[in-house]
Protein backbone atom coordinates (compact mmCIF):
# COMPACT_ATOMS: atom_id res chain seq x y z
CA UNK A 1 0.00 0.00 0.00
CA UNK A 2 3.32 2.42 0.55
CA UNK A 3 3.94 2.23 -3.25
CA UNK A 4 0.06 2.57 -3.95
CA UNK A 5 0.33 6.39 -1.97
CA UNK A 6 3.38 6.91 -3.61
CA UNK A 7 1.64 6.60 -6.91
CA UNK A 8 -1.45 8.76 -5.45
CA UNK A 9 1.13 11.29 -4.60
CA UNK A 10 2.61 11.88 -8.10
CA UNK A 11 -1.01 11.33 -9.71
CA UNK A 12 -1.64 14.63 -7.63
CA UNK A 13 1.62 16.51 -8.16
CA UNK A 14 0.42 15.99 -11.77
CA UNK A 15 -2.64 17.03 -11.81
CA UNK A 16 -2.05 20.45 -9.82
CA UNK A 17 1.23 21.25 -11.92
CA UNK A 18 -1.49 20.36 -15.38
CA UNK A 19 -3.78 22.43 -13.56
CA UNK A 20 -1.54 25.54 -13.24
CA UNK A 21 0.00 25.45 -16.58
CA UNK A 22 -3.60 25.39 -17.91
CA UNK A 23 -4.43 28.76 -16.24
CA UNK A 24 -1.30 29.82 -16.74
CA UNK A 25 -1.43 30.01 -20.70
CA UNK A 26 -5.35 31.03 -20.34
CA UNK A 27 -4.01 34.29 -17.71
CA UNK A 28 -1.71 35.24 -20.13
CA UNK A 29 -4.04 36.15 -22.90
CA UNK A 30 -6.13 38.21 -20.51
CA UNK A 31 -5.68 41.71 -20.99
CA UNK A 32 -3.71 43.68 -18.80
CA UNK A 33 -6.11 46.39 -17.88
CA UNK A 34 -8.17 43.41 -16.12
CA UNK A 35 -5.07 42.77 -13.74
CA UNK A 36 -6.19 42.47 -9.84
CA UNK A 37 -9.68 42.96 -11.03
CA UNK A 38 -12.67 41.05 -10.48
CA UNK A 39 -13.79 41.52 -13.78
CA UNK A 40 -10.60 38.86 -14.72
CA UNK A 41 -11.97 36.10 -12.81
CA UNK A 42 -14.98 36.05 -14.97
CA UNK A 43 -13.22 36.58 -17.84
CA UNK A 44 -11.22 33.67 -17.25
CA UNK A 45 -14.09 31.63 -15.56
CA UNK A 46 -15.78 31.88 -18.96
CA UNK A 47 -12.79 30.26 -21.03
CA UNK A 48 -12.77 26.15 -21.31
CA UNK A 49 -9.02 25.40 -20.71
CA UNK A 50 -8.68 28.06 -17.48
CA UNK A 51 -11.69 26.00 -16.52
CA UNK A 52 -10.46 22.75 -16.94
CA UNK A 53 -7.28 24.00 -15.17
CA UNK A 54 -9.18 25.01 -12.04
CA UNK A 55 -11.02 21.35 -12.37
CA UNK A 56 -7.90 19.58 -12.31
CA UNK A 57 -6.31 21.36 -9.26
CA UNK A 58 -9.17 20.87 -7.28
CA UNK A 59 -9.19 17.00 -8.37
CA UNK A 60 -5.56 16.59 -6.94
CA UNK A 61 -6.94 17.12 -3.38
CA UNK A 62 -8.33 13.79 -3.52
CA UNK A 63 -5.31 11.51 -4.59
CA UNK A 64 -3.71 13.58 -1.66
CA UNK A 65 -5.51 12.85 0.93
CA UNK A 66 -5.35 9.20 -0.14
CA UNK A 67 -1.98 9.48 -0.44
CA UNK A 68 -1.64 10.78 2.95
CA UNK A 69 -3.45 7.76 4.25
CA UNK A 70 -1.35 5.33 3.38
CA UNK A 71 2.51 6.97 2.68
CA UNK A 72 4.14 8.86 5.22
CA UNK A 73 3.68 12.99 5.65
CA UNK A 74 7.99 13.29 4.68
CA UNK A 75 7.54 10.84 1.24
CA UNK A 76 4.30 12.27 0.50
CA UNK A 77 5.14 16.02 0.63
CA UNK A 78 8.45 15.64 -1.75
CA UNK A 79 6.68 13.54 -3.75
CA UNK A 80 4.82 16.95 -4.81
CA UNK A 81 7.57 18.72 -6.28
CA UNK A 82 7.87 15.65 -9.04
CA UNK A 83 4.97 17.62 -11.12
CA UNK A 84 7.69 20.58 -11.73
CA UNK A 85 9.33 18.51 -13.92
CA UNK A 86 5.90 18.81 -16.21
CA UNK A 87 5.38 22.58 -15.60
CA UNK A 88 9.65 22.76 -16.74
CA UNK A 89 8.56 20.61 -20.01
CA UNK A 90 5.55 22.45 -20.72
CA UNK A 91 7.10 25.51 -20.14
CA UNK A 92 10.20 25.15 -22.35
CA UNK A 93 7.86 23.82 -25.04
CA UNK A 94 5.52 27.22 -25.53
CA UNK A 95 8.18 29.75 -24.49
CA UNK A 96 10.92 27.92 -26.97
CA UNK A 97 13.20 27.75 -24.36
CA UNK A 98 16.12 25.58 -23.84
CA UNK A 99 16.20 24.01 -20.53
CA UNK A 100 19.62 23.94 -19.95
CA UNK A 101 22.47 23.10 -17.96
CA UNK A 102 20.77 24.08 -14.03
CA UNK A 103 17.30 22.23 -15.59
CA UNK A 104 19.07 19.01 -16.01
CA UNK A 105 20.77 19.13 -12.91
CA UNK A 106 17.16 20.51 -11.13
CA UNK A 107 15.39 17.68 -13.02
CA UNK A 108 17.74 14.68 -11.82
CA UNK A 109 17.96 15.98 -8.13
CA UNK A 110 14.43 16.29 -7.66
CA UNK A 111 14.47 12.52 -9.11
CA UNK A 112 17.42 11.37 -6.82
CA UNK A 113 16.18 12.96 -3.98
CA UNK A 114 12.64 11.67 -4.43
CA UNK A 115 14.23 8.35 -4.68
CA UNK A 116 16.19 8.59 -1.59
CA UNK A 117 12.86 9.58 0.61
CA UNK A 118 10.95 6.54 -0.70
CA UNK A 119 14.04 4.63 -0.04
CA UNK A 120 14.67 5.40 3.41
CA UNK A 121 10.93 6.43 4.89
CA UNK A 122 10.30 5.47 8.20
CA UNK A 123 6.92 2.77 8.34
CA UNK A 124 3.85 4.59 7.70
CA UNK A 125 3.27 4.93 11.62
CA UNK A 126 2.08 8.05 12.32
CA UNK A 127 0.18 9.71 14.74
CA UNK A 128 -0.89 13.09 16.29
CA UNK A 129 1.23 14.73 18.81
CA UNK A 130 -1.99 16.00 20.56
CA UNK A 131 -4.71 18.73 20.05
CA UNK A 132 -2.37 21.44 21.33
CA UNK A 133 0.56 20.68 19.45
CA UNK A 134 -1.93 20.75 15.92
CA UNK A 135 -2.93 23.95 16.87
CA UNK A 136 0.27 25.75 17.71
CA UNK A 137 1.41 24.58 14.20
CA UNK A 138 -1.66 25.62 12.46
CA UNK A 139 -0.92 28.99 14.76
CA UNK A 140 2.25 29.53 13.45
CA UNK A 141 1.57 28.67 9.65
CA UNK A 142 -1.67 31.51 9.84
CA UNK A 143 0.43 33.99 11.72
CA UNK A 144 3.23 33.73 8.99
CA UNK A 145 0.91 33.45 5.95
CA UNK A 146 -1.07 36.74 7.62
CA UNK A 147 1.93 38.52 8.71
CA UNK A 148 2.14 41.05 5.96
CA UNK A 149 -1.49 42.46 6.43
CA UNK A 150 -0.78 43.08 9.89
CA UNK A 151 2.61 44.76 9.17
CA UNK A 152 1.35 46.71 6.19
CA UNK A 153 -1.04 48.32 8.94
CA UNK A 154 1.39 49.49 10.69
CA UNK A 155 3.38 50.95 7.99
CA UNK A 156 6.17 48.35 7.31
CA UNK A 157 6.02 46.81 4.10
CA UNK A 158 8.87 44.09 2.66
CA UNK A 159 8.36 41.84 -0.58
CA UNK A 160 10.40 39.12 1.36
CA UNK A 161 8.10 38.75 3.76
CA UNK A 162 5.23 38.51 1.41
CA UNK A 163 6.90 36.31 -0.60
CA UNK A 164 7.49 33.73 2.62
CA UNK A 165 4.08 34.38 3.77
CA UNK A 166 2.40 33.50 0.60
CA UNK A 167 4.88 30.20 0.88
CA UNK A 168 3.60 29.33 4.26
CA UNK A 169 -0.12 29.97 3.35
CA UNK A 170 0.10 26.97 1.09
CA UNK A 171 2.51 25.29 3.09
CA UNK A 172 -0.62 25.41 5.59
CA UNK A 173 -2.92 23.95 3.26
CA UNK A 174 -0.31 21.11 2.76
CA UNK A 175 -0.40 20.60 6.82
CA UNK A 176 -4.29 20.71 7.03
CA UNK A 177 -4.74 18.22 3.76
CA UNK A 178 -2.87 15.82 6.24
CA UNK A 179 -4.88 16.51 9.03
CA UNK A 180 -8.30 16.42 7.06
CA UNK A 181 -6.91 12.83 5.91
CA UNK A 182 -6.29 11.53 9.15
CA UNK A 183 -9.94 13.02 10.07
CA UNK A 184 -11.36 11.43 6.60
CA UNK A 185 -9.53 7.79 8.17
CA UNK A 186 -10.94 8.12 11.75
CA UNK A 187 -14.37 9.19 10.73
CA UNK A 188 -14.51 12.72 12.95
CA UNK A 189 -16.51 14.78 10.38
CA UNK A 190 -16.06 17.77 12.41
CA UNK A 191 -12.86 17.88 12.39
CA UNK A 192 -12.75 17.22 8.23
CA UNK A 193 -14.77 20.57 8.24
CA UNK A 194 -12.58 22.46 10.66
CA UNK A 195 -9.34 21.52 8.78
CA UNK A 196 -10.87 22.08 5.18
CA UNK A 197 -11.70 25.55 6.04
CA UNK A 198 -8.53 26.52 7.65
CA UNK A 199 -6.86 25.33 4.72
CA UNK A 200 -9.31 26.52 2.45
CA UNK A 201 -8.45 30.30 4.11
CA UNK A 202 -4.84 29.92 4.41
CA UNK A 203 -5.30 28.85 -0.04
CA UNK A 204 -7.15 32.31 -0.11
CA UNK A 205 -4.51 34.42 1.84
CA UNK A 206 -1.30 32.63 -0.25
CA UNK A 207 -2.90 33.76 -3.36
CA UNK A 208 -3.32 37.33 -2.64
CA UNK A 209 -0.19 37.50 -1.27
CA UNK A 210 1.61 35.32 -4.09
CA UNK A 211 -0.31 37.84 -6.73
CA UNK A 212 1.35 41.11 -4.75
CA UNK A 213 4.83 39.59 -4.55
CA UNK A 214 4.69 39.05 -8.43
CA UNK A 215 3.82 42.54 -8.69
CA UNK A 216 6.99 43.61 -6.55
CA UNK A 217 9.31 41.02 -7.90
CA UNK A 218 10.45 38.39 -11.12
CA UNK A 219 8.97 35.65 -11.85
CA UNK A 220 12.63 33.93 -11.30
CA UNK A 221 12.41 35.08 -7.82
CA UNK A 222 9.42 34.60 -6.48
CA UNK A 223 8.67 31.14 -7.65
CA UNK A 224 11.50 29.42 -5.92
CA UNK A 225 10.25 30.91 -2.64
CA UNK A 226 6.85 30.54 -2.49
CA UNK A 227 7.23 26.76 -3.84
CA UNK A 228 10.62 25.68 -1.40
CA UNK A 229 8.68 27.49 1.64
CA UNK A 230 5.58 25.45 0.75
CA UNK A 231 7.08 22.26 -0.11
CA UNK A 232 9.51 21.91 2.42
CA UNK A 233 8.28 24.42 5.57
CA UNK A 234 5.94 21.54 6.36
CA UNK A 235 8.66 18.75 6.54
CA UNK A 236 10.70 20.96 9.26
CA UNK A 237 7.39 21.40 11.31
CA UNK A 238 6.52 17.51 11.38
CA UNK A 239 7.62 16.60 13.85
CA UNK A 240 5.96 19.33 16.00
CA UNK A 241 2.94 17.90 15.18
CA UNK A 242 3.40 14.47 14.13
CA UNK A 243 5.24 10.96 15.70
CA UNK A 244 6.98 8.84 14.02
CA UNK A 245 9.17 5.31 14.66
CA UNK A 246 12.19 7.33 12.85
CA UNK A 247 14.25 4.03 14.06
CA UNK A 248 12.55 2.12 11.60
CA UNK A 249 14.00 4.18 8.91
CA UNK A 250 16.78 2.85 6.52
CA UNK A 251 20.27 3.60 7.84
CA UNK A 252 19.44 5.95 10.99
CA UNK A 253 17.48 8.15 8.35
CA UNK A 254 20.01 9.66 6.71
CA UNK A 255 19.44 8.60 2.64
CA UNK A 256 15.49 10.62 3.48
CA UNK A 257 17.65 13.53 5.22
CA UNK A 258 20.00 13.64 1.85
CA UNK A 259 16.87 13.02 0.00
CA UNK A 260 15.00 15.65 1.22
CA UNK A 261 17.76 18.06 0.78
CA UNK A 262 18.29 16.79 -2.73
CA UNK A 263 14.79 17.10 -3.38
CA UNK A 264 15.05 21.11 -1.97
CA UNK A 265 18.01 22.10 -4.29
CA UNK A 266 16.08 20.65 -7.05
CA UNK A 267 13.00 22.24 -6.86
CA UNK A 268 15.08 25.52 -6.21
CA UNK A 269 16.70 24.93 -9.87
CA UNK A 270 13.67 24.07 -11.71
CA UNK A 271 11.50 26.98 -10.49
CA UNK A 272 14.93 29.61 -11.09
CA UNK A 273 14.02 28.63 -15.01
CA UNK A 274 12.48 31.27 -16.95
CA UNK A 275 10.18 28.30 -18.57
CA UNK A 276 8.74 27.18 -14.47
CA UNK A 277 8.93 30.77 -13.56
CA UNK A 278 6.69 32.62 -16.10
CA UNK A 279 4.06 29.57 -15.91
CA UNK A 280 3.68 30.18 -12.30
CA UNK A 281 3.69 33.81 -12.19
CA UNK A 282 0.58 33.88 -15.00
CA UNK A 283 -1.35 31.67 -13.46
CA UNK A 284 -1.42 33.23 -9.89
CA UNK A 285 -1.10 37.10 -11.37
Amino acid sequence: MFFVGVGAALVASVLFNLGLALQALEARKAPKSLDLRVGLLWQLLRRPRWLLGQLLGTAGIAPQVYALSLAPFVVVQPLLAVGLLLLLAIGARVFDEDVGAFGIVGVLAIIGGVALVAWGAPSHTEAHRGGVALVNVAGLLATLSLLPFALKRVGWDSATVVMVASGAGFAGTNVATKLVSDAVGSRHWTQVASWGVLGLALGVAATITGMTAFQRRRATVVVPVTSSVQTFLPLLLEPLFLKEHRASAAYGGIPLLVGVVVAFFGTLLITRTDAVAELAAGAQS
